[in-house]
């Protein structure tokens, strides 16, 4: 049985079932340094692009990371949008605390 957040999800198919397996044991540790970066970033946030960028890992690596936080309650959208690396508008993520903050 999945832990999701705490571990990584999956759609239940062997693909994804091993790449969740695959990335399962660094799962903490992204999601700190995320949200870390996040935090840093304060109220300007962070799209899930620039959050890779800012911590050097893909973005299929560290987009998963921002639903797990939002799952915990630790990150939320902030509402703004900014461009992605496609040219679609993404979602700016905020820590909880700042957005308390802001409200």
């Amino acid at each position: 049985m999945s832990d999701y957040p705490n571990t990584p999800g999956h759609r239940g198919v062997s693909t994804s079932i091993e790449a969740a397996d695959a990335i399962e044991s660094v799962t903490a540790r992204l999601q700190r340094l995320a949200l870390r970066a996040i935090r840093d970033a304060g109220s300007r946030g962070l799209t899930a692009d620039e959050l890779a960028a800012t911590l050097g890992f893909s973005r299929w690596t560290i987009q998963p990371r921002t639903t797990e936080l939002r799952r915990k309650h630790l990150v939320v959208d902030s509402g703004l949008r900014r461009l992605n690396v496609t040219g679609k508008r993404a979602i700016v993520w905020v820590a909880v605390e700042q957005q308390e903050q802001a409200a």
